[in-house]
């Protein structure tokens, strides 16, 4: 009985000394330690060019968690149920406000951040967050229209409303987001793009069935690929998209409707899910620098709002007034509010299908009231 007593109390003590050495060597390489080293970035696809990513890991010491949304409303969803403890995430202007509304953002503390004062004093106290208190100008741009002049003649696209025309049947590219095709329809009518009046939203709901014969697709980061392959002849999409469409192929134009347009800012906001603040403050304040965001904003192609970085980029980019001329075209700044807009665009948004047209513009996707 001895002997079995003594052989169990061997078999505890060495996986006792097994249990606590393992710990022991978890421990020093990482394991506990190693997530302090991880910052877990949600970002909107292709919006970070990777070589700033694998400078800052080299830099630091961090090791970057990459992940990437193709719509906000996908992202606040994501961020909302908190699954994954994100450290940084990249909304949009009305997206931010949203997020502060339901808490789920932490404040940013700019003192903290030695580069901030590059960021140019427009982009700043925006309606979205006036104090600056939760979020770092990361890119602005407009919402406009590209074509291929083999196709178009140059021109010959002024206005929203040529978009509706029958001669462009199956030949238009749509960005997926309904916010903006929203936008769109409400602005060709001569409202405000951020109307919330439910009577004109029924009625920019009804002109938008009418376009269905027209778009051939509703797509997200694709939309270059398919202009520049020559698959459509025309596209609603962003300032940034359509300047990375013009580099590859010289027959894509640009356009800002002079009925106007939004005027839009993706910003850095720190989700409530934050577990590396650390870090999370090293890197926007890497991104700050000039050296970087200049060369983020020639990889991206979106305008930097971070004024000593345009003064690196060439001057062929930071005199087209199509991306840096804010205040020079008519455009209005995308607002959140509480109202029957954001209903309005959550149903649009659940019933849309990516590449169809026939559940995005269905008869789910009508106004409600608050």
């Amino acid at each position: 009985m001895k002997k079995i007593l003594s052989a169990a109390l061997a078999i505890l003590l060495v996986s006792l000394g097994l249990y606590l050495g393992a710990q022991q060597l978890d421990s020093s390489s990482g394991g506990s330690a190693s997530s302090k080293k991880d910052l877990i970035i949600y970002n909107w696809g292709d919006y970070i060019d990777p070589d700033l990513i694998t400078k800052f890991e080299k830099q630091t010491g961090y090791h970057v968690i990459y992940e990437t949304f193709d719509s906000n409303e996908a992202m606040y969803t994501k961020i909302k149920q908190g699954g994954t403890a994100y450290d940084l995430a990249v909304p949009s202007d009305y997206m931010i406000t949203k997020l502060r509304r339901d808490n789920l953002l932490d404040k940013i503390d700019t003192s903290r951040l030695s580069n901030f004062k590059y960021i140019g004093k427009e982009f700043l106290h925006k309606s979205f967050d006036e104090k600056n208190e939760y979020s770092v100008p990361y890119f602005w741009g407009t919402l406009g229209i590209v074509y291929n002049d083999r196709y178009v003649k140059k021109g010959e696209i002024k206005s929203w409303n040529d978009l509706w025309k029958k001669k462009y049947q199956g030949q238009i590219l749509l960005v997926d987001s309904a916010r903006d095709i929203m936008g769109m329809s409400l602005v060709s009518m001569g409202y405000s793009m951020n109307d919330t009046n439910s009577a004109h939203l029924k009625v920019a709901k009804a002109k938008l069935d009418k376009i269905g014969k027209n778009v051939k697709a509703i797509v997200a980061d694709e939309l270059k690929m398919y202009m520049v392959q020559n698959e459509a002849w025309i596209g609603v999409t962003y300032s940034g998209e359509a300047a990375t469409m013009m580099d590859q192929d010289s027959h894509i134009h640009y356009v800002v409707p002079a009925q106007g347009s939004n005027l839009w800012f993706d910003n850095i906001v720190i989700p409530k899910t934050c577990k590396n603040k650390e870090a999370a403050y090293k890197f926007i304040n890497f991104m700050l620098e000039p050296k970087n965001a200049a060369q983020n904003a020639e990889y991206i192609g979106y305008s930097t709002p971070n004024t000593a970085a345009q003064k690196l980029l060439p001057k062929s980019v930071r005199e087209d007034k199509q991306f840096y001329g804010i205040g020079k075209q008519r455009v209005v700044t995308r607002q959140c509010r509480r109202s029957r807009i954001w209903k309005f665009i959550g149903i649009c948004q659940a019933a849309r299908c990516r590449n169809t047209m026939t559940s995005f513009w269905s008869s789910r996707c009508m106004p409600v009231t608050s």
